[in-house]
């Protein structure tokens, strides 16, 4: 692809720290290269609408590397589900004459992306998910700084927990894979960590942080992911969102396991849940340098014919595929979960 090529750029699905400044180094990585770059609006509904676009220039891409959310806004909305929606997509994509688009996102929009390159578009897809669930890729934009906000939040709690002779229990997202709540709970000294990828019983919790108030040990800590499989613990139905996904906020599982925990032990057991703090403000700074290394090498690649990607491997920003990073989830590995179990 020569010079003068027209680049779209969107970020879609939820929001998360790091997606301007992978804005900011797809855009200035194109301009650079006498490209054009097209910013997509509000997601993959800015493909579907006349004015669902915009024009993006140097001044666009000016101090938002610190700035949190995305510029371009973002959607859950995914209308790819048939092959009407994708017509209407592809659609979109001729509409604006773009050369490639460079798709930003989690598992949802990086599996429509996928979808869009076996119909001829040209994509590359970066991975962004405050869950960590992308396979094949150690880096997703965004994790890092929910999982600054997480230990923060586990460093205050901890004070108060000691000095009322509580339990603390703080709930994280993860619908399935326990990234931020294993990793949290190890940085920010967690003594139960409950995840989707290993069942626990509500028996074993309150045996465990029993035991511990029999040794002495008057305050505890229990961090649980929002998609955790907890035996025995009452449950109720939780509505579904316009992806087709449970709203596991409204699981309201950090509460449920308080009230077990207080009910079964008898110690004063309270339940903090982070929600949308873990998407919200600036992000890190290695959420910056990740971004901003992804968006530059994304920006080459748009460019020329061959993978559809980019991952970190090793280290290192290298290219991938789509289909190499939807095709299995990033889930939690036994031995990283047993030392939750040891250290806690």
């Amino acid at each position: 692809m020569r010079g003068g090529a027209r680049i779209g750029v969107v970020t879609a699905g939820g929001d998360a720290p790091g997606l301007n400044a992978a804005i900011r180094a797809v855009g200035r990585g194109a301009l650079d290269a006498g490209d054009e770059v097209i910013g997509i609006l509000n997601g993959w509904t800015g493909l579907l609408e006349d004015g669902g676009h915009k024009v993006l220039d140097e001044d666009d891409f000016s101090g938002i590397v610190a700035r949190g959310g995305t510029i371009l806004g973002s959607s859950r909305t995914a209308p790819l589900n048939d092959d009407e929606g994708m017509s209407r997509l592809l659609a979109g994509v001729q509409r604006l004459g773009l050369d490639a688009l460079i798709a930003i996102g989690g598992d949802g929009t990086l599996g429509l992306a996928r979808r869009l390159s076996e119909r001829g578009v040209r994509v590359v897809g970066i991975p962004k998910t405050i869950d960590l669930d992308v396979g094949n890729t150690e880096v997703c934009i965004g994790f890092d700084s929910a999982l600054s906000i997480v230990v923060d939040a586990l460093d205050r709690l901890h004070t108060t927990a000691a000095s009322h002779h509580r339990v603390m229990v703080l709930e994280t997202m993860g619908r399935d894979t326990g990234w931020l709540a294993t990793l949290g709970g190890l940085a920010g000294g967690a003594d139960v960590v409950c995840i989707p990828e290993f069942p626990i019983s509500i028996e074993e919790v309150a045996q465990r942080l029993d035991a511990r108030r029999h040794a002495g040990k008057l305050s505890s800590i229990v961090v649980v992911a929002e998609g955790a499989h907890i035996d025995g613990l009452a449950e109720h139905l939780v509505p579904i969102d316009e992806a087709g996904h449970p709203q596991l906020a409204r699981r309201a599982i950090g509460e449920a396991v308080a009230t077990a925990v207080e009910r079964r032990i008898g110690a004063e057991t309270r339940a903090t849940v982070l929600g949308y703090l873990q998407r919200g403000g600036a992000p890190v700074a290695t959420d910056r340098v990740w971004a901003s290394r992804l968006g530059a090498t994304a920006a080459k690649m748009a460019r020329t014919a061959g993978p559809d990607a980019v991952a970190v491997r090793e280290g290192h920003v290298v290219p991938s595929s789509l289909a190499a990073l939807t095709e299995h989830r990033r889930l939690v590995h036994e031995r990283l979960y047993d030392l939750c179990r040891v250290v806690g």
